[in-house]
């Protein structure tokens, strides 16, 4: 029985029709070797956006059910070019969307989750010796409503894919050559790193690194599916590894560095000091779907019984936010809301951090050296993120990746003995 491997190419390697014969090419390469071959696409180039915008033309408020209607067909003209490229060039191909494949979600629009996947047809189309080209990022319910996957759905579609038919490993394709130690355009000296576990590539992409979606790696490590990072333009470049942490010998405590300038934060002020509050408060943010980050909850001012709750969110939420925090207003008696949307999230991620005293320390100091105040922090065990002013962003970044000593001419003695960070 050959192996499975699972190929995913975004919207950036399927730009032009130039690219998808490039891509057709990547897909026989992996056949050649023997395997069978799954290739999840996503939507060409900015497809996406052009039909968003199409869609803002006509309303400002489309429905979500429409919307999900609209923008899956984007992915539907990629799979039919690619089977269509593969077959000229001499390979057995099919194109299946997520209806005739069966990738059961449930019954939400736009950000929709993965329930089930039919695995029947395309292990039909294997033994046929044919390779099988998926629509990326769409979904259909029960009552076969098209869903979409919402952000990074390509990548979750792929890895889902993989788990359910306990592929190999999934290889996702992109425009960069892996997971890096930060944000090379950000600090050019950012090191390509050639193994990352699970849970730290988690927590990078939950604090800003754009490679993969969150949501991607937690289905990768609850199917244990083997992930590698690599570029649709440089084939030899086997890219970054992501597998378990008991699979990697770890060398440093810091891993990698992000930043995330998507968020804002939210301080509702002076909320009545009694039980539940913090609970009217968020749980209304929960029945809208809106995710909330960061928490602090301020020392209690006891001659007023109130203290101040703050809390970061996507900004594409705000508006949601803030018709939520009015229809609460009564019951909380708040007084104001203050909103803050020139912030950044810098965090440091390593499994390494475990148990080593000094991190947050040296953390705290770089950026205090650097004269960057922090407005909040929250921590794991693998993880430390710090909000900082927006225009401040790139200095940290640069200084804490200098100070994890992870830039790439550092990297080779870092191997050796890890830094005495205390």
């Amino acid at each position: 029985m050959k192996d499975i491997i699972v190929q995913k190419f975004g919207g950036t390697s399927v730009a032009d029709t130039d690219k998808i014969k490039n891509v057709a090419k990547a897909v026989i390469r992996e056949r050649a070797l023997g395997n069978d071959v799954i290739v999840v696409v996503s939507a060409m180039g900015h497809t996406t956006d052009y039909l968003v915008k199409m869609a803002k033309e006509i309303s400002e408020t489309p429905s979500s059910r429409e919307m999900d209607m609209l923008l899956s067909t984007g992915e539907g003209v990629s799979i039919a070019l690619l089977a269509m490229a593969l077959q000229a060039q001499g390979c057995p191909a099919v194109s299946m969307n997520a209806m005739q494949v069966g990738i059961m979600t449930e019954k939400v629009h736009s950000k929709a989750r993965i329930v089930d996947i039919k695995t029947d047809k395309i292990r039909q189309h294997l033994d046929k010796g044919e390779v099988v080209v998926v629509a990326g990022f769409q979904g259909v319910t029960e009552d076969f409503e098209i869903t979409t996957l919402g952000r990074g759905g390509s990548d979750t579609s792929a890895v889902a894919l993989a788990g359910a038919l306990k592929a190999k490993r999934c290889d996702i394709y992109t425009d960069v050559e892996g997971v890096y130690t930060t944000d090379p355009r950000v600090v050019p000296t950012a090191s390509r790193l050639e193994e990352i576990s699970y849970e730290e590539m988690l927590e990078l992409a939950r604090v800003g690194a754009n490679v993969l979606h969150p949501r991607a790696v937690e289905t990768a490590k609850q199917y244990n599916v083997p992930l590698r990072v690599r570029s649709t333009f440089k084939l030899e470049n086997l890219g970054t590894l992501i597998l378990g942490v008991e699979d990697m010998e770890l060398h440093k405590p810091v891993t990698g560095v992000a930043s995330d300038l998507s968020q804002l934060r939210v301080v509702v002020c002076d909320v009545k000091d009694n039980p539940g509050t913090a609970a009217v408060l968020f749980n209304g943010l929960a029945e809208q779907n809106i995710s909330v980050d960061m928490i602090i909850q301020s020392y209690a001012r006891k001659a007023l019984n109130t203290n101040d709750i703050a809390f970061t969110i996507d900004k594409g939420d705000l508006d949601k936010t803030l018709d939520i925090l009015e229809k609460v207003k009564a019951e909380l008696e708040f007084s104001n809301v203050f909103v803050d949307d020139k912030i950044a999230k810098i965090s440091i991620v390593g499994a390494g951090m475990i148990d080593r005293p000094g991190i947050a320390a040296t953390m705290f100091k770089t950026l205090a050296d650097l004269g960057i105040n922090i407005k909040m922090i929250s921590t794991s065990e693998i993880k430390i993120s710090c909000i900082v002013a927006e225009d401040e962003a790139k200095q940290a970044v640069i200084g804490l990746h200098k100070i994890f000593h992870l830039d790439c001419d550092e990297i080779a003695e870092v191997k050796g003995d890890l830094p005495d960070l205390d």
